[in-house]
């Protein structure tokens, strides 16, 4: 037996939502002006936000805004200086002669409720050099950390995913 997530049925906004995004996407990708271009993005993307709204709705993600977008970019922000300096880390115990490590697994809890929320921030563990997600179970993640500082749940939470989840609590929101 499947269990539906979200709404099944799409409604027009969230099909109006989903043509923007595609063809904003497909505007980026082609850099291109032309009205060839620009009216087969339009057509490709009026196609598919028609094809897909109802998968969309069934995924139970929030209405698309701009402050949710804005959020996710700042979201997408974060990672990216997050990883930069988990390189830094990961480079330094490489060079490092006595190399610093105390490598672990450990258990955080996450406060997001929705799967495609706990999978962004699985993956974004997990590109952070130094952790890697190994698997999901509810609300528990199972994280592989270079360096463990704590075993405690509730640190080790707040060191590898605390930085993350209070993003994407605004975002999925």
């Amino acid at each position: 037996m499947t269990e539906k997530v979200g709404r099944t049925a799409p409604s027009a906004r969230d099909t109006v939502h989903l043509f923007l995004v595609l063809f904003i996407t497909w505007l980026m990708l082609t850099s291109s002006l032309h009205w060839q271009e620009v009216a087969t993005g339009a057509l490709l993307s009026l196609a598919l936000a028609l094809f897909l709204a109802r998968s969309y709705a069934r995924l139970g993600l929030p209405p698309i805004s701009l402050v949710r977008l804005w959020r996710l970019g700042v979201y997408f922000l974060v990672v990216f200086v997050e990883v930069v300096k988990a390189n830094i880390d990961v480079a330094y115990r490489v060079l490092h002669p006595k190399l610093p490590i105390n490598p672990g697994i450990v258990v955080i809890k996450t406060e997001l409720s929705q799967d495609v929320a706990k999978v962004l921030l699985a993956n974004s563990i997990t590109l952070t050099p130094g952790t890697f997600t190994l698997d999901i179970i509810g609300d528990t993640l199972l994280v592989h950390w270079i360096d463990v500082k704590s075993e405690d749940t509730a640190e080790a939470t707040r060191l590898i995913a605390g930085r993350f989840e209070r993003h994407l609590k605004a975002v999925f929101a």
